[in-house]
């Protein structure tokens, strides 16, 4: 495929649009910087002056390299699995420049109406130069009639240099039978790290995530949150750690709620390796408040929408 038919305007199906609108918060146009992948391939992609995107030519995924100039940009990920049977598997590396002000909009969605299990493997590695401030937003979402599982296991690998931000927002919406998400960043002197991680699980859908925060650089901070909500016979599997080599400060907090005979096991870990290390960690697992339920019902609110409105709003 050249450039040229790369930069087309591709015609996106109904299915594809469904999902693209449940996964991108920002909605997905084609215009300005973006990719679209698609059943394995990319079906199209856009460049703006500050911001380029490159197809890899060793192995599948995308280089993105974002220069100094960008001030308050966005750049667009998608990635939809639409067919049963696919196993996805993409490498993406960005690299930011010093200075640099962006918004990265990734996630994926697998409609899997087949017997065969779908799945996608997401391999991000993040080049965060200096003072450069990156939000980076991922939704996870899964749908379709088939028997066959939707599998997503996303590897995100973050490297902040000197006095960079860097905020991670994960989401997975619903309809995700199994996922395992690693994380790792290596944080230098007075970065700065934002982590909010929110998941629902039911069925018997099963949620691993790994997260090591290694706090390199004097003055680094990080604040890690992840909320859950685990219904049916599904499990979840959280274990966040982070490792304080130097002067810095951390803060991790899992907060759960647990219904039916679901299953969770939260693991949060610090490893103070310098004297002025400072780390906290807390967490919590219960059973949605009762008070809260009576409350709402007193408004008129059925017990299962009383559950749903905060449900929704912990998540929130």
């Amino acid at each position: 495929m050249t450039e040229k038919e790369e930069n087309k305007v591709a015609d996106i199906d109904h299915v594809t649009e469904s999902i693209l609108e449940k996964i991108d918060s920002e909605g997905f146009h084609q215009q300005g910087a973006y990719n679209l992948r698609y059943n394995g391939y990319s079906l199209c992609h856009g460049d703006t002056q500050h911001i380029k995107i490159k197809r890899k030519e060793d192995k599948q995924g995308i280089d993105v390299f974002i220069s100094s100039g960008t001030k308050g940009e966005q750049v667009h990920i998608p990635v939809v699995v639409a067919a049963s049977g696919i196993m996805d598997q993409v490498y993406n590396d960005f690299y930011i420049e010093e200075g640099a002000r962006v918004t990265i909009v990734a996630g994926c969605g697998i409609h899997n109406s087949g017997c065969n299990d779908s799945r996608h493997d997401g391999i991000h590695t993040f080049h965060v130069g200096m003072g450069a401030n990156v939000r980076y937003e991922e939704k996870h979402y899964g749908e379709g009639e088939g028997t066959g599982a939707r599998i997503l296991n996303p590897v995100t690998k973050i490297i902040m240099e000197k006095d960079s931000v860097f905020t991670l927002d994960t989401a997975q919406i619903k309809g995700v039978d199994s996922t395992k998400r690693e994380t790792e960043v290596v944080m230098g002197e007075g970065a700065k790290l934002f982590v909010v991680e929110k998941l629902m699980t039911h069925d018997k859908q099963s949620a691993v995530s790994n997260m090591d925060i290694y706090l390199n650089g004097a003055g680094s901070s990080a604040q890690i949150t992840s909320r859950s909500v685990a219904r049916g016979d599904s499990t979840q599997t959280f274990h966040p750690k982070a490792i304080g080599n130097a002067l810095c400060h951390a803060h991790i907090q899992c907060d759960s709620i647990i219904m039916d005979k679901a299953q969770v096991c939260s693991i949060p870990e610090i490893d103070a390796k310098h004297v002025d290390a400072a780390i906290i960690h807390e967490a919590a697992i219960g059973r949605i408040n009762s008070e809260q339920l009576i409350k709402l019902n007193t408004f008129g609110l059925s017990g299962e929408e009383a559950e749903a409105v905060i449900i929704e709003n912990f998540l929130a």
